[in-house]
């Protein structure tokens, strides 16, 4: 009996010191599995951490000009993975109302939109291209309500998109894309529908403009802003000067460059041809960036856009005519800012300019009146600048003055014969107040006066816009 007990006594021994053998065995390889996924997790950061410095080192120097500071910015705009944004985008609603009044009969945004242009015509195709969200009326509107959504997706991509809400509750998709995060040599890739960089006001949103209304060029000659779907590729080259280089290729959905005749009835009346397949629009880029210093910052560019299928349903001495082509738009564009040490913006001072030249090589598909006039070459020139300037005359006041024409040149040659027509121009003055970087008083005042139509006509008017603008939740720096 007594070997018996000792016997079990042993083995309940070696059977308790075998299961606590397991159990450590069991948190030793659950501990095991923790350090190792401590060690993939700083691993992780540890090269999230090292892109993040390649990536600043290959940016613009903090203590160079504003321009540079913006541009390093741009490069990854939407921000870096964090415990705030790793699952939850940033948000932000942002209100843009405004009252207006003009003394054209209430039609006086209406005749803006609507100036004439030698190539302008009827029949175009209703896109989603071109941001003009409709006419102002007398009295009080909401021009729109911006939604505006950005997250940083994973190690390799960023997106954001911006809806824009009007008045009547309409909603247009302004913006919805995603671009790469570190492509190496300086390179970036942007895909989905976005504004394009051509020009220097072309990818700034509403809300962005320095004044209330776009200026002429741009709302008659890309009805507002060029925006599109499609793809981007840019380059930013690690040289001495700040340099990008851009190209795009769009679907060709524009509702004024590269616009196409929507009803079909139409097109076969007129023998013009299908919509082709996409991209029927492309861009090309520069933008040169000398440092002039700490307080001042001067970027100049160069843009071209090309459109390989344009139809325009016009007239030959006031006779219906078809008409189907190509298009091409070159856009020159300058801006001087100059940082004051005044608190609040006081003494800050930015100019910029902008000039569009755009031409149509169309040739006539229809005309009954002449037919020999078919297959006829009908070339139409016009173009547009506009010159603006702020100041900061007082801590959050800011003082602005823009001249704006349309038409300088503004001609017709080939096929029927040739025509010259007038031009379009508008003063502009602006009275800013920023309460703060969240909020916008603006009143504004304009006198302008606008051609009608090929026989000259034009009406001259002014109005008024008092604007408001609030920006509610985070919203991502905009670019210089």
């Amino acid at each position: 009996m007594h070997t018996f007990t000792c016997r079990a006594i042993c083995g309940m021994a070696l059977m308790l010191s075998f299961v606590a053998h397991a159990e450590e065995a069991s948190q030793t390889d659950q501990l095991k599995q923790e350090i190792e996924q401590l060690r993939v997790d700083y691993e992780q950061r540890l090269q999230d951490l090292e892109q993040r410095l390649e990536a600043a080192e290959q940016a613009p120097v903090e203590s160079s000009n504003e321009l540079e500071r913006s541009a390093a910015a741009s490069r990854s705009t939407l921000g870096t993975v964090s415990s705030g944004s790793a699952f939850n985008p940033q948000m932000s609603l942002i209100l843009d109302g405004n009252y207006y009044h003009d003394n054209a009969e209430n039609n006086g945004a209406e005749t803006l939109a609507e100036a004439f242009v030698a190539g302008r015509g009827h029949g175009h195709d209703d896109h989603d291209g071109g941001h003009m969200h409709g006419g102002a009326e007398n009295g009080f509107n909401l021009r729109e309500a911006e939604l505006w959504l950005s997250a940083t997706v994973d190690p390799y991509f960023d997106a954001q998109a911006t809806l824009a809400i009007e008045e009547g509750g309409e909603v247009e998709l302004e913006e919805a894309f995603l671009e790469t995060r570190f492509l190496p040599a300086g390179f970036k890739i942007k895909a989905g529908k976005f504004f394009s960089d051509i020009g220097y006001v072309n990818r700034q949103h509403p809300h962005e403009w320095d004044f209330v209304d776009q200026n002429l060029a741009y709302q008659n000659l890309l009805g507002g802003n060029l925006t599109d779907t499609g793809i981007q590729l840019t380059w930013l080259p690690d040289w001495p000067v700040y340099s990008l280089f851009g190209i795009e290729a769009f679907q060709g959905d524009q509702a004024q460059f590269g616009a196409l005749v929507e009803d079909e009835e139409e097109r076969e009346e007129l023998s013009l041809a299908d919509e082709d397949d996409g991209p029927r629009l492309f861009t090309g880029f520069v933008k040169i960036a000398p440092d002039l210093g700490y307080s001042h910052a001067l970027q100049l560019g160069l843009s071209v856009a090309h459109a390989r299928q344009s139809q325009l349903i016009g007239e030959i001495d006031e006779e219906e005519a078809g008409l189907e082509g190509d298009e091409t738009l070159w856009g020159f564009d300058a801006v001087y800012k100059y940082d004051s040490p005044a608190s609040y913006g006081a003494g800050d001072f930015v100019v910029q300019g902008e000039y569009l030249f755009s031409h149509k090589d169309l040739d006539v598909t229809a005309f009954d009146p002449n037919p020999s006039l078919v297959g006829g070459q009908r070339e139409f020139e016009t173009d547009g600048a506009y010159l603006q300037g702020w100041y900061g005359i007082a801590p959050r006041w800011q003082l602005g003055l823009r001249y704006d024409v349309l038409g300088i040149t503004n001609e017709v040659s080939g096929a029927g014969g040739a025509e010259n027509f007038d031009s379009s121009d508008r003063w502009t003055v602006g009275l800013t107040y920023r309460p703060s970087e969240f909020s916008l008083l603006r009143l504004q005042a304009a006198t302008a006066d606008v051609v009608t139509g090929e026989d000259g006509d034009s009406e001259s008017f002014d109005y008024l816009y008092l604007q408001y603008i609030v920006s509610l939740g985070a919203h991502g720096a905009h670019k210089f």
